[in-house]
């Protein structure tokens, strides 16, 4: 292991903005995410949810979907990920097991939250918490099964809205000294509200903003999310939602019109798919490895 972690350091250097990770899904959005310039990225347990079961976020994935698909976009791309473990899918040995196995398929950073299972997206209503206690539990079981594994461990709490920012931020407390690399204290819902958690805890620890279109705290720009003291800034359903909005457009008017013609400057055609895709690259390295391909 190294002795700093690389997404670590990047998140201490304050000469630098925020470290904006966008969400992905699979490995076509983790390489357009990549070739778009990103320097991280975020694997969303809600958009897996959304994308490949057509499904909320309400807790209805599971650990095997969320490793595989964390070992698809580690073999595609190369830049640190960060991952959505949402509560653990269980208790503290659930816990143990589930960081081990994200680590291993390529998780640079793992993501708890002190919700009850099943969860559900940390800005809709009905959210239920563990104790602090427990939470506290599966954190330090996190880091005992992290000691050989190169990994960082973002513990988030989704007490604001159950118990009030005060409450949210004694959780955050407990969570540090538990041992977490990184604070994500969710859906804080006013620019005080975000103030209030960067005043007690950036000095210390990074911390996450979640910039959610349509959710609970304020969309603000990197420059001043930078400015309020948040280091990791994450969107992790941002192109869930350009693409439900494209897509939903998109098939009404193929079937209303039964063509892609006024498509054309809105869509890439086979050539600029396949260069997206490095198709002819992956052809050639095939060519290497072929003794009877001609050269």
């Amino acid at each position: 292991m190294s002795l700093v972690h690389p997404l670590q350091e990047r998140l201490s250097d304050r000469a630098k903005p925020p470290l904006l990770a966008p969400g992905v899904f699979d490995g076509l959005s983790a390489v357009m995410a990549q070739q778009a310039g990103a320097e991280a990225l975020y694997l969303s347990g809600a958009s897996l949810a959304y994308t490949r079961f057509g499904r909320p976020d309400i807790g209805l994935i599971s650990m095997a979907e969320v490793a595989e698909t964390i070992s698809v976009i580690s073999d595609r791309v190369s830049l640190p990920l960060i991952v959505d473990a949402d509560t653990g899918f269980g208790n503290a040995l659930n816990v143990q097991r589930t960081v081990r196995l994200f680590a291993k398929a390529g998780a640079s950073s793992i993501q708890l939250e002190d919700q009850t299972l099943p969860k559900r997206c940390g800005h809709l209503a009905g959210k239920t918490l563990v104790s602090r206690a427990e939470m506290v539990g599966k954190i330090e079981a996190a880091k005992d099964a992290l000691l050989d594994h190169d990994c960082l461990l973002i513990a988030r709490t989704d007490a604001i809205a159950l118990e009030g920012l005060e409450r949210a931020l004694e959780r955050a407390e407990c969570y540090l000294d538990a041992g977490a690399d990184i604070l994500f204290v969710e859906a804080p819902p006013d620019q005080a509200a975000m103030t209030a958690i960067t005043s007690r805890f950036a000095d210390r620890v990074p911390l996450v903003a979640n910039m959610v279109e349509g959710g609970k705290t304020p969309l603000l720009p990197l420059s001043e999310l930078g400015v309020l003291g948040f280091q990791l800034v994450i969107y992790p359903g941002a192109f869930v939602r350009a693409l439900s909005y494209l897509g939903t457009h998109f098939y009404r008017e193929l079937i209303i019109s039964g063509g892609t013609q006024d498509w054309q400057d809105r869509m890439l055609d086979l050539t600029g798919l396949n260069d997206l895709l490095g198709t002819q690259q992956l052809l050639d390295l095939g060519r290497k490895y072929d003794p009877e391909a001609e050269r």
